[in-house]
């Protein structure tokens, strides 16, 4: 029991509001948003309802930082100051329910949808959706577009901002000896591949202030990472403490490496080890339930980040909070249930892309 109360203790931050509880809601692609990357009513009071629901601090899906990073239809942007006008109606209806809130900037690389955007780009010239290598001046561009992303997001009222390092986009593409093939200063050595990323944190601390939070989301594994770079680049990144947290995701919180020489322990333990000064850790992958929520925080994490059992109720920090029994309801789900928490037609259409999620019967009207 000890660990379900500590997931509804504050948790302070370096800069920016304090989280009312333990519990961040993922950036979950939706697609309910308009082409031109401007926000629906749909999108807004999906995420309302998260902030209603319970979580301490409310995240936007991913959020492209140029019009070439795009993924997704139907994904909100932050590359325009025409997207401010609804990030800032966002921001204040987040604020409403005592909620922390974050964009998170991303930039798909060569993960980039061609139907949406034409030729993606990429690190390095690569088959995968026929990407082009970025120039040099590119690369510089495109650390900069995340820095003026940031500060549309600042000047549309949000507390802070979540760089998605992760998942195989293009900052964690920089990151990859395999993908990452250039001879510049952002290729060859670990210091070159990840000198975009820290020039970015630099560069958005250092335009935005020391009032306004940042948090960095790596996946250790996966899309050319390796784990002991990984976890070297999060010890150096919160050993300067220019970001208030790191947001692990890790696909499955109780999982063990890939890598066979890192066997025996869990993939989390190797970062949770580390020295993280003002740095907050927390921690995603699979965590459905109250129990499985408390044990990140037993672990050693400061907080937990919630994706799949957020879409499957709203109020899920709320129906922990009442019972440390609680689990998320059985999968597939039927329609009508997610329709009652703020899915759209689009976003169920795009669940329907996961195996087994939704139930496959008409929708009620």
């Amino acid at each position: 029991m000890m660990s379900h109360d500590r997931l509804f203790e504050p948790l302070s931050l370096a800069r920016g509001p304090a989280m009312k509880n333990r519990f961040m809601l993922a950036p979950l692609t939706n697609q309910q948003s308009f082409a031109d990357g401007r926000l629906s009513d749909d999108e807004i009071r999906w995420l309302e309802m998260r902030a209603e629901g319970g979580f301490a601090l409310v995240m936007t899906a991913a959020a492209p930082v140029q019009p070439v990073g795009q993924g997704y239809p139907g994904q909100l942007g932050v590359f325009s100051d025409q997207h401010i006008e609804g990030l800032v109606r966002l921001a204040s209806t987040i604020r409403a329910h005592d909620c922390v809130s974050a964009v998170q900037l991303y930039h798909g690389g060569d993960r980039a949808s061609p139907e949406l955007i034409g030729t993606p780009v990429s690190p390095s010239h690569n088959t995968r959706n026929g990407a082009r290598a970025l120039s040099l001046s590119e690369v510089e561009e495109l650390r900069d577009d995340f820095v003026a992303a940031a500060l549309r997001a600042k000047k549309a009222g949000f507390d802070g901002v979540e760089i998605h390092g992760a998942h195989g986009y293009i900052l964690a593409q920089f990151l990859s000896p395999i993908i990452n093939q250039r001879d510049d200063r952002y290729g060859g050595s670990f210091e070159n591949r990840s000198r975009l990323m820290l020039e970015v944190i630099d560069g958005i601390r250092g335009q935005c202030g020391d009032d306004f939070q940042i948090g960095l989301r790596l996946s250790p594994e996966r899309f050319g990472m390796r784990l002991a770079e990984a976890r070297e680049l999060a010890a150096e990144i919160m050993r300067k403490e220019q970001i208030d947290y790191l947001d692990l995701s890790l696909w499955d919180v109780t999982k063990q490496p890939h890598e066979e020489e890192f066997h025996g322990r869990t993939l989390l333990s190797y970062f949770t080890e580390l020295p993280r000064g003002n740095v907050r850790l927390g921690a995603a992958g699979k965590v459905m339930s109250a129990a499985l929520a408390a044990s990140v925080i037993e672990a050693g994490c400061d907080f937990v980040t919630i994706g799949r059992a957020g879409i499957l109720r709203h109020d899920f920090p709320e129906r922990v909070r009442r019972d440390s029994n609680y689990d998320s309801p059985p999968q597939p789900i039927a329609v009508q249930h997610l329709q009652d928490q703020g899915v759209s037609q689009e976003f169920i259409a795009y669940l329907r892309t996961f195996p087994g999620l939704v139930a496959q019967e008409e929708t009620r009207t």
